[in-house]
């Protein structure tokens, strides 16, 4: 009995301390079900699936509605959907395995690997369009091959883009503006085969989906447990049953099936660090450079990573992608520094998934970081430190040193806002690390103070010292 018991205590532990069977959790999982059950009721959508993850586990993952109306075939997290632009991510990867097997550059002209390639240019001085162009978004490239395959869902071939994109001219010269383009990823798809002698889907297929045991996924395949694709309500409530597409030579920018248990361990793969080995596919330095903007929208409000789209909510970068094809909108995002990711799943035109992510995150997301979350160490703090309170000055400027809180912080007391303040966060031995917000000055570095006589007389951040004066 006594083993018993503390048997149940160990268990009681584990699950208080487990993220997904806290409380606080729980009750976010309830809210967001709520939220959703009413806008699929008064808006009449027909499935969603979504999924949250923690670092390297889904955490949670439902289903709701339908991914057969007609049938009446529940949603779950295993139901596939078309990822649609989703797809550019995979291809971006398999770029930059490339790009780290040495078989390219990312500033390589795309006409070093594609000789055919001879788009005609928006001004006759404009540089070449480049690989990393294609990946950001910024190569001016127009939106799509000369065709109307939106309108008509009959894409292109391969050797029909080829033959079409030599017969456009770019909207704007590279580097000008970010600006969304499938046809860029169809180029990338191109110089994928080019350079691993693989078709694009075998390649996706061999090096990126089977190494992550994505089993659920594959590339314009009309396979079995794919949820049927409907168009928006309509005034009558009707809504129209889409027919399978099959984008072809679109296909690296729009091709790719998968579902939620499958797009949580590609989310997983972003928290990862180490060399490339195995699952883990890319390098996590590739994967953190891929995470970062090389292009901003041209209000600043987001820009593009290589393939990732990346936005900022407040203080939180948030990264990820969403796709539009007709009868399915998804949508996946993550944060890197909290290692939580949302995966949102529809098979509704007017499903909104972005919003339905951002919702998952703010409930159930924002609830397992929390849950997640260590216990705040015990500040350091030694009384005798009081003693490099004070004012410093030299010729650039006054740097004020102030115990808050059983903390040392710096100020300028010149600033306008005495919330603008630096930290000292202690390293031992008299020692402490500068840190702040921004990245000027010395942020990161050392500070140490200077005494003599048993008495303060100078700090010294980083390579420069300022005298006491008070």
């Amino acid at each position: 009995m006594k083993l018993l018991a503390l048997l149940l205590t160990a268990v009681a532990a584990f699950c208080q301390n487990e993220p997904g069977t806290s409380p606080e959790v729980r009750a976010s999982i309830r809210l967001f079900e709520a939220w959703i059950d009413g806008q699929m009721a008064y808006r009449g959508l027909p499935g969603i699936a979504v999924g949250v993850i923690q670092d390297q586990k889904l955490v949670w993952a439902r289903g709701f509605g339908y991914a057969d109306t007609a049938s009446r075939e529940p949603v779950t997290p295993k139901t596939k959907f078309r990822m649609a632009s989703h797809t550019k991510l995979f291809t971006a990867t398999a770029i930059m395995q490339l790009r780290d097997a040495g078989k390219l550059r990312l500033d390589d002209p795309v006409s070093k690997h594609l000789p055919w390639f001879r788009v005609k240019p928006a001004n006759e001085d404009d540089p070449p369009i480049t690989i990393e162009h294609l990946l950001t978004h910024s190569s001016g490239l127009p939106r799509e091959a000369a065709a109307e395959y939106w309108t008509t869902f009959e894409f292109p071939s391969a050797e029909e883009v080829r033959k079409l994109v030599n017969t456009q001219t770019a909207a704007y010269a590279p580097e000008i503006r970010w600006k969304y383009s499938n046809l860029a990823f169809a180029l990338a798809g191109m110089i994928v085969e080019k350079l691993s002698g693989e078709s694009w889907a075998e390649y996706v297929r061999r090096h990126i989906l089977d190494p992550l045991e994505m089993t659920g996924s594959s590339v314009d395949q009309q396979v079995p447990g794919l949820a049927t694709g409907y168009g928006r309500r309509m005034p009558d409530g009707s809504r129209k049953k889409m027919d399978f597409m099959d984008t072809r030579g679109i296909g690296p920018a729009a091709a790719l099936t998968s579902n939620v248990e499958d797009m949580a361990k590609f989310v997983s793969l972003q928290f990862r660090k180490g060399a490339a080995s195995g699952s883990l596919i890319l390098a996590g330095s590739t994967l953190r450079e891929m995470h970062r903007v090389r292009v901003m929208e041209n209000n600043w409000t987001r820009g593009n990573g290589i393939g990732f789209a990346v936005s900022r909510d407040k203080d939180r970068v948030q990264i990820g992608h969403g796709g539009s094809l007709a009868g399915y909108k998804t949508h996946t995002y993550f944060r890197v520094a909290d290692k939580i990711g949302v995966v949102v799943l529809t098979n509704g035109d007017d499903s909104r998934p972005s919003e339905i992510a951002a919702k998952l995150m703010a409930t159930v997301g924002d609830a397992v970081v929390k849950a997640a979350a260590p216990a705040k160490a015990k500040k350091q703090w030694d009384p005798a430190w009081r003693r490099y309170a004070g004012l410093y000055r030299s010729m650039w400027g006054d740097t004020e040193v102030i115990e808050l809180d059983e903390e040392l912080v710096m100020i300028d007391p010149t600033a306008d806002d005495p919330n603008d303040q630096q930290k000292l966060v202690p390293l031992g031995g008299g020692e402490f690390k500068l840190e702040a917000q921004t990245g000027g000055a010395a942020v990161g570095e050392a500070v140490r103070f200077r005494e003599e006589n048993g008495r303060v007389t100078h700090i010294v951040i980083g390579n420069g010292s300022s005298p006491k004066i008070r």
